[in-house]
């Protein structure tokens, strides 16, 4: 686990990009936190670090948008649909494609995420503060909180 203080959405952007870099095919990001939290907006500096060109907005009405980057990224916001809905989109082609999936609100689908896969929790500690929780289940997710920690220290 790895903990990391935003000052400023040019944080969220610096911790986007480590994330971006550690990125391969396979990879299952879920994006948690309040309502205003910043989720979608580490998601579009995620995807312009993945070079990701154009606009990266949140899929709130369509679900899954796709892009294509130094990798292809699968988009997701599944806070409007349940679990069961979730489940006969067929989430798990994506999960184990050759791309990456970006999914904000996983917590409604928990049951749904692969066994491993990075967490990212979002948490409002003051008008442009953020209090950013990585949490990675397996490999190569407890990997890349390890280079983040080696990167900022223990937390940044």
């Amino acid at each position: 686990m790895f903990t990391y203080r935003s000052y400023s959405l040019q944080d969220t952007e610096q911790l986007a990009a480590a994330v971006a870099a550690a990125s391969a095919p396979g990879m299952v990001i879920g994006l948690n936190g309040d309502l205003g939290a910043g989720k979608t907006a580490f998601s579009q500096c995620y995807a312009r670090h993945l070079g990701v060109e154009g606009i990266v907005n949140s899929p709130t009405f369509t679900i899954i948008k796709e892009y294509q980057g130094r990798l292809p990224l699968y988009h997701m916001d599944v806070y409007r649909i349940s679990a069961m809905e979730a489940d006969e989109l067929g989430l798990e082609e994506y999960f184990y494609g050759q791309g990456v999936c970006l999914v904000e609100w996983s917590s409604i689908i928990t049951e749904l995420m692969p066994p491993g896969h990075l967490n990212i929790y979002m948490k409002t500690a003051g008008p442009e503060e953020r209090l950013i929780t990585v949490t990675g289940t397996g490999e190569p997710y407890g990997e890349v909180c390890r280079a983040l920690s080696q990167k900022w220290g223990k937390d940044k």
